[in-house]
C-alpha cells in the first residue's frame, strides 16, 4: 500500500463564511470516468441539500464545470483555498482542488489509473480535512477499485482506505436506509457487514467472535445516532444473520453458527445490547423491513447488499462505522456505462449528503 498523497491547497478565490448552524461536509469527486462528478452536479442543483449543510466539493474544479454544463445546471464552480472560506448555494460551488491536472486527460467510462489517483488525491485531501476539523464530514461519490489499483493504491474499496488514512485498525460498512412508510423502523434500517471486500471462499476464515461482536457495539451507536428524533421506543433491536442456510441446522449445514456467531450474540447481549441471533438472513430481513429489527449484522458483502439495494437501491445510503470523522457515500459504484450521458440517478447523494449532515449534526452535540 503506498501513503497517502501530500495535501494540496490550490489558489482560488475566497468566498463567504459558512452559516455557524450548519454543518460543513467535503463532497470527494470520486473517479472522474464515472458518474461521480454529474451525480454531485445534479444533486448540487436541489435546494434541499443546501438546506442540510454548508458543500464543499474537492477535486478538480474543471472536472466538476464540465459535470454543471453536462446536466445543464446553473452553478458556478468558484475554485477556493481554505474551507471555513467556502459558502455554497446551489448557484455556488466551491472546489477546493486536489491532485493532479492528468485527471482531466481520462476518457470517459473507462478503468484508467489517473482517474483512480484522481480519486484517491480528492479522498486523501478530504479525510485529512475532516480529521483537522476543518469540515464536519466527508460525502464520497464512487471510485474504481480497479483504477485504483493501477495506480498503485492496494486497497479493496473506500472502506479500507479511510480505515488506514484514519489510523484505525477495525471499522466496517453499514447500508442504511432513511426511515419511511412499510422499511424498517422509525430510525430507518441499517445492514452492518461483519466482512467485505473479499472472495466469499474467504469469508469463513476472517469471521470471529470478536469482529462480530465490534459489529454488534457499531450498530447499536450507529442507530442510536440517527435517531435524531428520538422516535426509537427503546434500544436499537439488532438481528444477526447466520452465515450458513437455516442458520446452520443446528450443525449439519456448517458450524460457524455455534463457534462464533452465538458466543458474539451471548456477549453483546451481556453488554446491554439488544440483540437476537444468529437467524436464517432469508427470513431476518424480511423482519427487519417490516419493522422488528432497525439493524442487522450480515456475515457478507452480498447478504447485506443485495437486501438493501432491492429494498431501495437509490436511496440507500454507505456509511462507515469506526472511523473518528463521519463518512458517507452513495451505495452505487461508477457505473462506467452510463458515465457523461447525462442519464445518472442523483437521489442517493442527496440521502448520502442529508445522513451526513444529520450525523454531523449529533456529533457536534454529544458530549466532550
Amino acid at each position: 500500500m503506498t501513503s497517502p498523497a501530500p495535501f494540496v491547497y490550490a489558489p482560488g478565490v475566497p468566498v463567504e463564511c459558512h452559516t455557524m448552524n450548519q454543518p460543513r461536509l467535503a463532497i470527494t469527486l470520486g473517479d472522474p470516468a464515472g458518474i461521480g462528478p454529474e451525480v454531485i452536479a445534479r444533486a448540487w442543483g436541489q435546494a434541499e441539500v443546501h438546506a442540510e449543510a454548508e458543500l464543499l466539493v474537492v477535486g478538480q474544479p474543471e472536472i466538476m464545470k464540465r459535470a454543471v454544463a453536462l446536466v445543464g445546471g446553473s452553478a458556478v464552480v468558484v475554485e477556493c483555498r481554505e474551507p471555513d472560506l467556502a459558502r455554497s448555494s446551489t448557484q455556488h460551488m466551491p472546489c477546493l482542488a486536489a491532485g493532479s491536472a492528468d485527471a482531466l486527460k481520462v476518457p470517459a467510462g473507462v478503468h484508467d489509473a489517473r482517474g483512480g489517483q484522481a480519486a484517491y488525491d480528492a479522498l486523501c485531501a478530504a479525510t485529512r480535512l475532516a480529521l483537522s476539523g476543518q469540515v464536519d464530514g466527508i460525502v464520497t461519490a464512487p471510485l474504481s477499485k480497479a483504477a485504483l489499483a493501477a495506480a498503485g493504491h492496494d486497497y479493496p474499496g473506500h472502506t479500507e482506505l479511510l480505515a488506514e488514512l484514519c489510523g484505525v485498525d477495525d471499522s466496517a460498512m453499514m447500508l442504511y436506509l432513511p426511515s419511511r412508510p412499510g422499511v424498517g423502523g422509525p430510525a430507518g434500517l441499517g445492514v452492518v457487514h461483519a466482512t467485505l471486500h473479499m472472495a466469499l471462499r474467504d469469508v469463513p476464515h476472517k469471521l470471529n467472535t470478536a469482529r462480530i461482536v465490534n459489529c454488534l457495539r457499531w450498530a447499536d451507536d450507529a442507530m442510536r445516532r440517527l435517531d435524531t428524533d428520538g422516535r426509537l421506543p427503546g434500544p436499537p433491536r439488532i438481528g444477526v444473520c447466520s452465515l450458513n442456510p437455516h442458520a446452520g441446522e443446528h450443525g449439519l449445514f456448517g458450524d460457524e453458527e455455534q463457534r462464533f456467531i452465538t458466543p458474539a450474540v451471548e456477549q453483546g447481549a451481556a453488554a446491554g445490547i439488544h440483540v437476537a441471533g444468529p437467524l436464517p438472513a432469508d427470513t431476518l430481513l424480511i423482519r427487519a423491513r417490516d419493522g422488528e429489527f432497525d439493524a442487522a449484522v450480515a456475515m457478507f458483502h452480498d447478504q447485506g447488499h443485495v437486501a438493501l439495494k432491492l429494498l431501495g437501491m437509490h436511496r440507500a445510503v454507505n456509511i462507515t462505522l469506526g472511523l473518528p470523522i463521519v463518512r458517507t457515500s452513495v451505495a452505487h459504484g461508477t457505473a462506467f456505462d452510463r458515465a457523461w450521458q447525462g442519464t445518472a440517478e442523483f437521489a442517493g447523494m442527496i440521502e448520502a449528503v442529508r445522513v451526513a449532515a444529520r450525523l454531523a449534526r449529533r456529533a457536534e452535540a454529544a458530549p466532550r
